[in-house]
Formats: structure tokens, sequence, C-alpha cells
């Protein structure tokens, strides 16, 4: 698959609320995910890993009241996207989230993916 070709069948995976299955058909086994300083997980390293932070993730949900995904850009082996979250998360009031995505591909697989948002307070 080319970057386009993984680019797009993420955002379709990610408009659908079909993360973990787009983490097991496009990501690499040696996958590094990068969170910016705040987030609950910094850094996850390998397939499983990325599986287990999409869990925690999903676990600390409450409701997910809305999402946008743009369309991808791509350049070379890179391509980024946004995401916007209308969401609440257990315990906490309803919030509105956006990020910047950008990822990387190696042969037909995401070998890394790098979020770009303000995280919340822990509390």
């Amino acid at each position: 698959m080319t970057t386009k070709d993984v680019a797009d069948k993420l955002v379709n995976y990610c408009r659908q609320g079909q993360f973990e299955e787009a983490v097991k058909a496009l990501y690499a086994q040696n996958i590094v995910s990068i969170e910016p300083e705040g987030a609950p997980v910094k850094v996850s390293e390998g397939l499983e890993a990325v599986i287990a932070k999409g869990q925690q993730f999903q676990e600390m949900t409450e409701e997910v009241h809305g999402m946008e995904v743009s369309d991808p850009v791509v350049a070379d082996k890179f391509f980024a996207c946004t995401m916007k979250m209308d969401i609440t998360f257990k315990g906490a009031p309803r919030t509105s989230m956006e990020e910047v995505c950008l990822y990387k591909v190696e042969n037909g697989k995401i070998v890394r993916e790098e979020f770009f948002f303000t995280p919340m307070q822990q509390a």
C-alpha cells in the first residue's frame, strides 16, 4: 500500500470509530506512538502497547458525543490529519478536544504516530 492508501484507510476507520481495528490492520509490530507532555502515557512502543493505550482511553471514556476527522495531507512517507472530539470522560465534564495527528509509513504500515494537543489537567 502507498502512504496515501494507508492514510485514506486510517481516516475511514477513525471516522467510523474503529480505532482498534485500524491499529490491527495498519500498524507495524514496531510502532512507536508519542503523546504530548502531560498525557497519561507519553511513549508507547510496540503493537501490543499501542492497543493497550487505546483500551485505556476507551476505559476512561464515558461517552463520545461527536467526532470529526479531516482528510489526510500526504507527503512522501508521511501524512497528517486533524481530529476533533466532543467527549465526556468518566468523572469529568463534557469537553472538546482537537489534535493534529502525524504518521510515518514504511512498507505499507504505520511505524510512528505523534499527536499534538493540549492535555486536560489530571485530577
